[in-house]
This record gives C-alpha cells, structure tokens and sequence, in this order.
C-alpha cells in the first residue's frame, strides 16, 4: 500500500472509531426509551432512527449539506460559534456518519433492552434502587451483549459508507478521504489491480468481523443456557 491508501486507512478508522462511540453515548439512551416508552409519539421516533435503512445515502446526505450549509440552521450556528463549515470537513463526517448508522446500533440495543425480564427492574425497585441505579446496575449489564453487538455493527458499517461521505465529505487526502472513495477511484481511473486488493480487503474485513460478533453472541447463549 502507498501512501495515500495507508492514509485513507487512518481516516476510515478514526471516523469509525469516532463515530461509534459518540453512537453509544447517544443511542443506549434512546435505545432504552424506544424499549421502555408508552409515548405516542414511539412509533414516530422509532421511524425516524430505522430511515437511513430505507433512504438512499444521497438522499439523507442530500439534506445535510442543506441543514449544515452556510444558509442552513446547523450552518448558521456553527459559523455563529466559531466552529466553520461542517460539510467537506472531519467533523461533518462524523456527524454524517452517526446518523446514518444510528440504526444498526439503536436497534440491537433496543431489543436487548426489550429481553430484560420486567420482574428484575421490579426487584431492583423494591430493594430502593431508583431508576438510573436500575438502569446501570440491572438494565446495562443485562445488555451487554446488544451493546456489542450495536458498537461491532456501528464500526463495520461506518467503515464501508460510500454515498454518505462522498457526498458530505469530497474526497480531501488526509481529511475525508476514506476506503470506500479510495476504492472509488481506483476503479474510475481503471486501476483494476489496486481496486481488487482494496476490495479484497474490506470484504475480509466485514467476514472477519461478523464471524467474530456471531461467534461471542453464540458462546453467550452457550453461557446463559440452563
């Protein structure tokens, strides 16, 4: 690998490293209020975080570059604080990137949650356990294996975007420059060699990663089996 392909792997890993976890941060909380809600207005929200699975990249990225623009809110405001232009930067990735993999970390997370038997959190309540001590002692390490789940699935798909990131990002080396546009113009300038060792790769990659997730869920339920 070259140089710019070993810098395209660095910034592929740092948007997905980064990428997840602000992912967790921000999707076990709305994982478990997706699980726990009686609201109206679920259903909505739900719909909402499961979207990026049905739109087209371009669509959603498409949006961003108006909402994130110079005239657009998210524009505006950060121009207000200081902060510049969000598209065609790292940070614009990153925001880009959680969105658009929300759902293949909330939805783990939510059906984990959703597993837990109710008559634990009553337990844990009747012992005076309030509700975040519930939540981090009982619920969480209960989840766990959703958590892994979701942060392995964050990570992998972060790695493979494409519309996404050409989109909010260009294809600026040593800034946006990932894998998945990397691979893009290889095959463009007809480097058939170079883009059948990056795809390669990348293809290895999610084999080795989902083999992985699928082996430790298994030994879990091995564990867990009465």
């Amino acid at each position: 690998m070259n140089a710019a392909e070993w810098s395209a792997v660095r910034v592929t890993l740092q948007l997905a490293a980064s990428s997840t976890l602000i992912l967790l941060l921000l999707s076990t909380p709305l994982a478990w209020w997706l699980a726990r809600s009686r609201s109206r207005l679920k259903p909505l929200w739900a719909a909402l975080v499961t979207m990026p699975l049905v739109l087209p990249p371009t669509v959603l990225g498409f949006y961003l570059l108006l909402v994130m623009g110079p005239q657009g809110a998210v524009g505006q405001l950060t121009q207000w604080l200081g902060l510049g232009r969000l598209p065609f930067t790292f940070g614009g990735l990153v925001v880009a990137s959680v969105l658009y993999s929300m759902p293949f970390v909330v939805q783990p997370l939510q059906q984990a949650f959703e597993a837990i038997p109710e008559r634990l959190l009553e337990a844990a309540a009747s012992l005076r356990a309030g509700p975040l001590d519930r939540f981090f002692s009982v619920a969480l390490p209960l989840a766990r294996p959703g958590l892994l789940t979701g942060a392995v699935l964050g990570f992998a798909h972060t790695v493979g975007e494409f519309g996404m990131v050409l989109m909010i990002g260009g294809n600026i080396p040593d800034q946006t420059r990932v894998l998945s546009v990397a691979l893009y113009e290889h095959v463009e300038a007809g480097e058939l060699a170079d883009a059948h060792r990056m795809a390669a790769g990348m293809v290895l990659f999610a084999l080795l990663v989902l083999v992985a997730l699928y082996s430790v869920n298994r030994a879990r339920r091995e564990e867990v089996r009465p």
